[in-house]
């Protein structure tokens, strides 16, 4: 009792019957650990840390009668150790950490008269468990009385167990089990479903497991942005199944899933949507899977602008334009992978703040077409991110339906050296395509405004000749344009050019080497 042991000692005499080893620091039993004690009959091993159990550790022991394992760590025992001990008549594993107990466990206890499985973690087992236990069968073979057999006390109290269908044929079992099986605590509570914790089996009737079957109640949905948006589906099924949603913005925008038993065997998963965009039109899948196969039902989203029935595409104006309407639009913040726009509504465009929608056309420069992203009343910042390299883009923002005046748009061009540009996050000054004003932007990207303010255009021929007299800003400034002119969408509306045309180079001086080509990052 209490001592220090960490392995089952081998001095052991041979014609000893009963060893009791409790309290101590034993921690498995191997293989063969007993085979020069042949004639032990009673074997006490409880409150130790044992874990494993070897499947020959009872090897070489015929004529034992009790093995107790109480107050173990054994998550799992080899039930075919028992082949060993065909006397074995007490088996006592309660306050273990048990939680399977498979088809065949009580096949090789024949002579069993006590089984103890209490306060360990058995949530399911199946009835055939004991339909194959020696004691069972025989019981149901003997045509007279049940006297000639002995009884055998069954212990199964203070387990978790999972009252749904997978257990209704041990709950059956348990209903009508009698002597010569006698149930040492005959109340048997559940612990889950929610619906049935603390029920006994007595008081509950189970169901035959199904498949899922889901179901929405609108599986083709149109709703206006800017609105929180809850798509529902619900599930029949049993056991309670395994549900989720599968939609295409699932890795950029994680919404929250709620799923919550509304009846014993339905289920309901909602997901929300705040705020819904444009973007989050498309197709979600709500699935269901248990052990008995998966479903699933498909819900389309059709997001529209509040004031129309249809999604505009490009830049024409939906309606009559509005006196005043103006939003004053700035950058905000630079990331490395984009940018964070502000605007703010002129007095006339914000009479009523709490109820003025914005449109946001977000693309390539040179595309005919722009995303069109709608932002509800409240919101005035927003972040164009994951954009690709060595490429021209313009954002502009606009009230309503309206198209976009001057001053509401943002031209820049993303840089070409992107491994430099995820690996140093620094800043370089940009260029502005209009005139000569200066934003500080990430590494490897230009940004401009693609309007100019009036004392800007004033200025540009007289200062802008004048950088390109051979001075080294002058030089600077020329391969930064030579940069903007190799862009795929190089389009050089608003540079400052001697003659004030478009498309126009400036013509190389003779014998004066032209400056070599370099990328963004060299430009810091």
């Amino acid at each position: 009792m209490s001592a220090l042991l960490r392995q089952i000692p081998i001095n052991i005499p041979q014609d000893i019957r009963k060893i009791r080893i409790e309290n101590s620091h034993l921690t498995e039993l191997p293989r063969g650990s007993f085979e020069n004690v042949s004639a032990l009959e009673y074997l006490w091993l409880n409150f130790n840390n044992i874990t494993v159990m070897h499947i020959k550790s009872l090897e070489y022991l015929p004529a034992l009668k009790e093995l107790r394992l109480q107050g173990n760590k054994l998550s799992s025992v080899p039930w075919t150790a028992f082949q060993d001990t065909p006397t074995l008549k007490i088996l006592d594993l309660k306050h273990n950490r048990l939680d399977v107990l498979p088809e065949h466990a009580l096949r090789y206890l024949p002579n069993l008269t006590y089984l103890d499985l209490s306060s360990n973690q058995l949530t399911i087992i199946s009835r055939d468990v004991f339909y194959n236990w020696p004691v069972y069968q025989r019981s149901q073979r003997m045509e007279g009385p049940l006297e000639a057999i002995s009884n055998a006390v069954l212990a199964l109290h203070d387990n978790p167990w999972i009252c749904d269908c997978r257990l209704r044929g041990f709950v059956q079992f348990i209903k009508s089990v009698g002597p010569p099986i006698i149930l040492m605590n005959s109340y048997l509570t559940c612990s889950g479903p929610k619906f049935r914790t603390g029920k006994f089996f007595h008081e509950v009737e189970l169901n035959s497991c199904t498949k899922p079957l889901t179901s929405a109640l609108d599986t083709n949905l149109t709703v206006p942005a800017g609105l929180n948006i809850t798509l529902t589906c619900f599930v029949q099924a049993s056991p309670s199944p395994a549900v989720w949603w599968t939609y295409a913005l699932k890795l950029l925008r994680a919404f929250n899933v709620s799923t919550e038993p509304i009846s014993e065997d339905t289920v309901r998963s909602e997901l929300l949507i705040p705020a819904a965009r444009p973007a989050d039109a498309g197709n979600y899948t709500c699935t269901a899977a248990n052990f008995l196969g998966n479903t699933s039902v498909a819900i389309n989203l059709r997001v529209v602008a509040p004031w129309a029935s249809t999604t505009p595409r490009g830049w024409a104006p939906m309606g009559p334009a509005e006196p005043g309407a103006h939003v004053e639009v700035r950058i905000a913040k630079q990331t490395v992978y984009g940018i964070t726009l502000e605007w703010f509504a002129a007095a006339a465009a914000a009479a009523e703040p709490g109820e003025t929608w914005y449109t946001l056309l977000v693309g390539r420069y040179d595309a005919a077409q722009k995303d069109t992203i709608y932002i509800g009343p409240g919101v005035n910042t927003y972040s164009v991110t994951d954009l690709l390299p060595a490429t021209k883009y313009e954002v502009c923002v606009a009230v309503r339906n309206q198209a976009p005046r001057k001053g509401q748009c943002v031209v820049f061009v993303t840089g070409s050296d992107v491994s430099q540009m995820e690996q140093r996050e620094k800043l370089i000054h940009i260029v502005v395509i209009v005139c000569a004003m200066v934003l500080a932007v990430p590494a490897g990207m230009y940004a401009c405004t693609a309007e100019a303010l009036p004392g800007c255009l004033a200025r540009c021929p007289s200062a802008c000749p004048r950088r390109r007299r051979g001075s080294p800003q002058a030089q600077a400034a020329g391969s930064k344009e030579s940069t903007l002119d190799s862009l795929p969408a190089g389009s050089e509306d608003g540079l400052c050019r001697p003659d004030g045309g478009r498309g126009a180079r400036r013509p190389e001086e003779p014998g004066k080497a032209r400056p070599p080509h370099r990328n963004s990052a060299d430009l810091y």
